[in-house]
């Protein structure tokens, strides 16, 4: 995605706009009871062309309520280190994050409880158990590939490691980019433990490019052909496959195992001393409503947080299909939040990045 890269986007206000927003109130978002929300996401859910399941959301509850968004977007991690850097002068009023981005969002006080109207549609893993926090989204870790240089996906996580793939592989930032995160989530679980993995993804920077500050940013380059392989999500990758042809999506496993993925959430939490709480909670509600869960698989090619929608488009079917025969695992997200930074550590050292 994505998830690290912050940058403001101009279709629903400019950085400028926002800027202006801010300046003009003495550093503060505006009075309390003024007709906007302000919004800081990781990116992934607004589309590249205005199309995206954020872009009809925003769009349609602006319609309804009159209440403006105002939306910055950026890497899971940086998204959580913005809003800690201005505790003291609070700007956002939404926080909408990745695993375990939101539960450290959580942990350093960032977000107040709120249950929205049809988060009690919304599994248990899925959303904490004090109200800080609820997916709106659900989305599945995933790789892709370039379909026209390879008739097959890498099946394996071990095929990569061939010479075929030589500086033709990239993953992004793991520690910062949410996807990046994953990458080492999944082969900690695939691998079975921190140590294997890392003794694996040691190998693999033989053929890896290094680094990428934005997941994003590697799609284009897999369906360009510059890149075989990267890294990932199911909800981003199918939306951008829409103008990226040659882009498909796989899911690695270990020699001899099935292939597997985990929940990848985009989860939403009212932020601590929001200075639109009211607007918050309104936009959060809307975000959960039936429509809004309909639209994400049919506007934004992800899958709806709340059980209760069965959604029976044509994105919601081809969704379906990807995912059979791939087995979902249950990451320890507290012990992941708890132990991040030793497992990035322990990344760094690995691959020398």
């Amino acid at each position: 995605m994505r998830k690290n890269h912050l940058r403001p986007i101009a279709a629903v206000t400019g950085a400028l706009a926002l800027a202006a927003s801010l300046s003009a109130c003495g550093g503060s978002s505006a009075a309390s009871d003024a007709k906007v929300v302000t919004v800081y996401s990781a990116d992934g859910l607004k589309g590249e062309n205005g199309d995206g399941w954020y872009d009809k959301v925003f769009k349609d509850f602006e319609k309804k309520t009159g209440i403006k968004v105002e939306y910055v977007e950026g890497g899971s991690g940086e998204m959580v280190q913005r809003a800690v850097r201005e505790k003291t002068n609070t700007q956002a009023d939404v926080l909408v994050t990745l695993p375990p981005f939101i539960q450290q969002a959580d942990a350093k006080g960032l977000l107040q409880s709120y249950e929205p109207a049809g988060s009690d549609q919304v599994a248990g893993a899925d959303k904490a158990s004090d109200g800080k926090w609820t997916s709106v989204v659900n989305n599945y870790f995933g790789f892709i590939y370039n379909k026209k240089e390879l008739t097959t996906p890498p099946a394996t996580w071990e095929q990569l490691l061939d010479g075929t793939y030589k500086e033709k592989v990239q993953y992004s930032t793991p520690g910062v980019a949410g996807d990046g995160t994953a990458v080492l989530i999944k082969a900690m679980h695939d691998f079975g433990g921190k140590e294997p993995a890392m003794a694996y993804l040691k190998k693999l920077q033989a053929n890896n490019v290094g680094p990428s500050a934005s997941t994003g940013k590697l799609a284009p380059k897999v369906d360009k052909g510059e890149l075989l392989a990267a890294n990932g999500d199911v909800q981003m990758n199918y939306a951008q496959s829409k103008d990226m042809p040659n882009l498909g999506i796989w899911f690695p496993a270990k020699a001899g195992s099935k292939p597997t993925t985990f929940a990848l959430p985009y989860a939403a939490g009212l932020v601590t001393k929001a200075p639109h709480s009211a607007n918050g909670k309104k936009l959060l509600d809307f975000m959960l409503a039936e429509q809004a869960q309909k639209d994400v698989s049919a506007v934004g090619g992800g899958f709806a947080a709340r059980e209760d929608i069965e959604a029976g488009d044509p994105n919601a079917v081809a969704l379906k299909k990807l995912m059979d025969g791939v087995e979902v695992f249950e990451p320890d997200w507290s012990d992941i939040a708890a132990n991040l930074d030793s497992y990035v550590d322990a990344w760094k050292s690995a691959t020398g990045s």
